[in-house]
């Protein structure tokens, strides 16, 4: 392609904006039919490098319209307004199993938007972009506040809304991979949930006392929700992810204190010994993890995990105890641990 005669305007709206606000991308001034390729870069806090790509045709006017034409190919294919973003990955070469994560919820995600000639794989840092603009995408809205927890032994922070409330409450506990991660607790703040990332695998009270963490953690850190001024205190909810799920499953059915409006449960077990603490929990978890079985269609059968414990009815928890709406996200399409449903007779 001549360059002098085409030059390639490449144009990302609005170029400011949350993480999930939807953005147009818009390539415009390049020949009538011309394949292009539409590249997004993001390197993380922690060094590592992230990239999509879509192969697009410009139609007779020479433009391509990312919400409305389809991508012929990439890291998604077919009309994905947002495949830019959720279909980021780690570049080749990158060390395996690295796991995408905002450290610092206060600043920016940076990504790069570039268009390229033709339909390249791989290769995109060496080449020569036709265009490129950088987008920032935020966790937190304008107002937004973090205000760290230490109080009772908890290792948390709070993230409040703009404004003076009172706003929902909800309690969110990431999985087994522990540490503070506040991200998630900071959009949803951005969207009016005034929200408490807890950690509850790496807290202070066990660095510093050797205590382990039992319901009484979780039950405080509920408690510094129902008791703050701009928190409704009867609308509180629990969000768990992994093993955040199997303790918000605890919580629901068991603790006399947490009284939920809500739980969020998303791809994780309600398998587990009912008065045991986190550590013991983990431990039950890793002692019968290799009983678990994938099948042809790559689902996760937890059928020989219970089979040896029917008798035992401290082992499940019984969701009708759990006195809130509850919502089961099951991550059929989840590429590190899909799960599917399935009605296996199971007594207990």
């Amino acid at each position: 392609m001549d360059r002098k005669q085409w030059c390639v305007k490449l144009s990302v709206h609005p170029s400011r904006g949350l993480v999930d606000e939807k953005f147009s991308v818009l390539v415009q001034n390049a020949p009538p039919g011309f394949p292009l390729t539409l590249h997004a870069f993001h390197k993380s806090e922690d060094g590592h490098s992230w990239e999509a790509y879509a192969h697009y045709l410009t139609n007779a006017a020479g433009t391509v319209n990312v919400c409305e034409d389809p991508s012929l190919g990439g890291t998604y294919s077919g009309v994905e307004q947002m495949g830019l973003l959720w279909s980021l990955r780690a570049v080749p070469g990158s060390k395996p199993g690295l796991r995408m994560r905002k450290l610092n919820a206060e600043t920016p995600m940076e990504v790069t938007v570039s268009v390229y000639e033709g339909y390249p794989t791989e290769g995109f840092s060496s080449g020569a972009p036709l265009a490129g603009v950088v987008v920032e995408r935020w966790y937190m809205a304008p107002g937004v506040r973090r205000v760290p927890i230490a109080e009772g032994g908890l290792t948390a922070t709070l993230f409040l809304p703009p404004g003076l409330g009172p706003f929902p409450g909800l309690l969110d506990l990431w999985g087994g991979g522990g540490k503070l991660v506040e991200y998630r607790a900071a959009l949803l703040a951005s969207h009016g949930i005034a929200s408490l990332a807890l950690d509850y695998l790496t807290p202070k009270v066990t660095m510093e006392t050797g205590k382990k963490v039992d319901n009484e953690y979780f039950e405080r850190a509920y408690r510094v929700l129902v008791d703050h001024p701009q928190i409704i205190g009867s609308s509180i909810a629990m969000l768990g992810l992994s093993f955040g799920t199997t303790i918000t499953f605890k919580m629901a059915a068991y603790s006399k204190v947490v009284k939920l409006k809500c739980a969020v449960c998303i791809s994780g077990s309600h398998v587990q010994p009912i008065d045991g603490s986190v550590e013991q929990i983990l431990s039950y978890m890793n002692n019968n993890g290799g009983k678990t079985r994938i099948n042809q269609e790559n689902q996760v059968i937890w059928r020989d995990l219970l089979l040896p414990i029917p008798t035992d009815p401290s082992l499940k928890v019984d969701m009708g105890r759990v006195q809130c709406p509850m919502m089961l996200v099951v991550g059929e399409d989840d590429q590190n641990w899909p799960s599917h449903e399935s009605a296996l007779d199971v007594s207990y």
